[in-house]
């Protein structure tokens, strides 16, 4: 197993490391069925990356094993955002044969906190998630973490995430503020919830420390995305 160092800590102010201390409180309370839980957006740069795996490393934090999976599959950051040098095998490799998984899984220097890296772009990637291998690792892993957090690709954008979604417990729809119309993200919302999956809540993101009622990173429920979303255009 590989190890690999992160440093999230020294990249997270005290305002915003409150934030997902809020954010994990939710998820724990949220039920114990609630293990696997997959983290979307509507569009691109919405900050679900960042979002996904700071959520992830505030529950190691707390003292949990977590994973990690970046399932962003088209369009993964993660291991340039990090500085991950070196041969990184990922999901793709996994998913695809050509690797197994002592080869992909990364321990951090995070206590608690494992990492599986996306891979190389594949030219198939909604169908390797929709794969009985990538259903099959998740099962696995259950058994083996408290949390599996994975990052997948925008919704309102490509179909993966509805994919991973429908093999998991719960999801997060992470939405950045001033630049998401209600009706889109309610467009996303509702597709998300045609895979079954129990749609935690809403991550209102990048929002002004200057606005707030609503602070920068908390989640509210699905049934308030309209007020939520509504506050924030007013305030703007």
């Amino acid at each position: 197993m590989k190890e690999i160092a992160l440093n999230l800590k020294s990249m997270q102010d005290y305002r915003i490391n409150e934030s997902y201390k809020q954010l994990r409180t939710n998820i724990e309370f949220s039920g114990e069925e609630n293990k696997i839980i997959a983290v979307t957006s509507c569009t691109p740069s919405e900050g679900k990356s960042t979002v996904s795996l700071s959520t992830a490393y505030s529950l190691a934090e707390a003292g949990k094993k977590v994973l990690f999976i970046d399932a962003d599959l088209r369009k993964s950051v993660l291991t340039g955002r990090y500085k991950i040098s070196g041969e990184m095998k990922g999901l793709t490799h996994f998913l695809s044969g050509q690797g197994d998984l002592s080869e992909i899984l990364c321990k951090t220097n995070e206590k608690g906190l494992f990492v599986i890296f996306a891979g190389p772009v594949p030219p198939n990637p909604a169908e390797l998630l929709g794969s009985k291998k990538f259903a099959a690792l998740l099962k696995e892993a259950r058994n083996i973490y408290d949390y599996i957090i994975i990052d997948t690709p925008p919704l309102g954008s490509v179909i993966d995430s509805a994919i991973v979604s429908a093999v998991c417990d719960a999801a997060i729809l992470v939405i950045s503020a001033n630049t998401i119309s209600y009706k889109f993200a309610r467009s996303v919302k509702d597709q998300l919830a045609k895979t079954g999956c129990n749609i935690l809540g809403v991550v209102l993101n990048k929002v002004s420390m200057k606005q707030i009622s609503i602070t920068a990173n908390t989640m509210v429920n699905t049934t308030d995305i309209t007020e939520a979303i509504n506050n924030q255009n007013r305030r703007a």
